[in-house]
Order: structure tokens, then C-alpha cells, then sequence
């Protein structure tokens, strides 16, 4: 659940303003400007942007996921009065590397690649106007969280199917 939730997310704040910044870069035609002057705009404010939502999309699945662990003790042990080392007993006893962190850790890439694609391309094929920015944004965080559920469900029957 860490890196759907951190995916959708991900796609809402960080999608939405990738979107929204190559979409006023495309408005004010500054992207204009780097073609006249030799400068490929794709390989100088998309491809970076690119990286870095695909690099950032693991770090955050996996703060979800610590997040995850230490709301889970809190409610078990804290409030419900749980033992605390049957709970990290049950853990890491019910915990497959290979399975959930290994899995969770490619979900969150293949997302990045999704979300982060999603957005650089409505940014840049956005209509150049305030209204156009507004409709690409708009586009992005709905495509994006309904292919992050899309992508989670095969992935999901890929990997965890024996």
C-alpha cells in the first residue's frame, strides 16, 4: 500500500507542478527561446525532471512504508497493549524481503517512470494558456492516479502470482 499511496501523491503535488512549470515555460515560450538558441528543451527541463521523479519515487514509497510500521506499532503496542516484541516477532517473521520490500521498492520505480512521464508530456503538449496549464494539471493527477491503480493491479498479479 506504501507506494500506491506515496505514487498518488507523488502524481498530485509533484506531477501537477512538473506539468504546471513546463506548461508556463511552453506559455511564456521559453521553451521557444532554447530552440533558437540551440538548446534541446527536452533534454535540458525534461529529461532531468524525469530522473528525478524516478529516483525520488523509491525514497518516498519506503518513508511511507517506515511510516506504515511505526503507525502499526504505535496503535498495537501503544494503545492496544500489545508486547512489543511480539509484535516485531510477528514482523519479521510475516516480512519477505523478496517479496514486499524488494516488490514495493520496483512498484515504486515502474510509478515514477508513469507519473513522471504523465506529467512532463501534458506539460508540454498543454495548450499555451492560463486555462490550458489549469486543464494539463487537471489531467495529469487524474491519469496518473487511475494508471498508478492500473499499474499496481498488474503488477501486483505479476509478481505475487506463484
Amino acid at each position: 500500500l506504501g507506494p500506491v499511496l506515496a505514487a498518488i501523491l507523488f502524481a498530485s503535488s509533484a506531477g501537477g507542478a512538473m506539468t504546471s512549470e513546463i506548461g508556463l515555460m511552453k506559455t511564456t515560450e521559453q521553451l521557444e527561446a532554447m530552440n533558437v538558441m540551440a538548446v534541446n528543451p527536452v533534454a535540458r527541463v525534461v529529461v532531468p525532471r524525469f530522473w528525478a521523479g524516478v529516483a525520488s519515487m523509491p525514497l518516498l514509497a519506503s518513508i511511507f512504508n517506515v511510516a506504515g510500521i511505526y503507525g502499526a506499532y504505535l496503535i498495537g503496542v501503544q494503545y492496544l497493549g500489545l508486547d512489543s516484541g511480539i509484535f516485531w516477532s510477528q514482523m519479521q517473521s510475516n516480512i519477505s524481503i523478496q517479496y514486499d520490500v524488494v516488490n514495493g521498492l520496483i512498484k515504486s520505480a515502474v510509478f515514477g517512470v508513469a507519473v513522471t512521464l504523465i506529467a512532463v508530456h501534458q506539460g508540454f503538449h498543454c495548450v499555451p494558456t492560463s486555462e490550458g496549464i489549469l486543464r494539463a494539471s487537471t489531467r495529469t493527477v487524474v491519469s496518473s492516479a487511475l494508471t498508478v491503480l492500473a499499474i499496481d493491479f498488474i503488477l501486483t498479479a505479476l509478481m505475487f502470482t506463484e
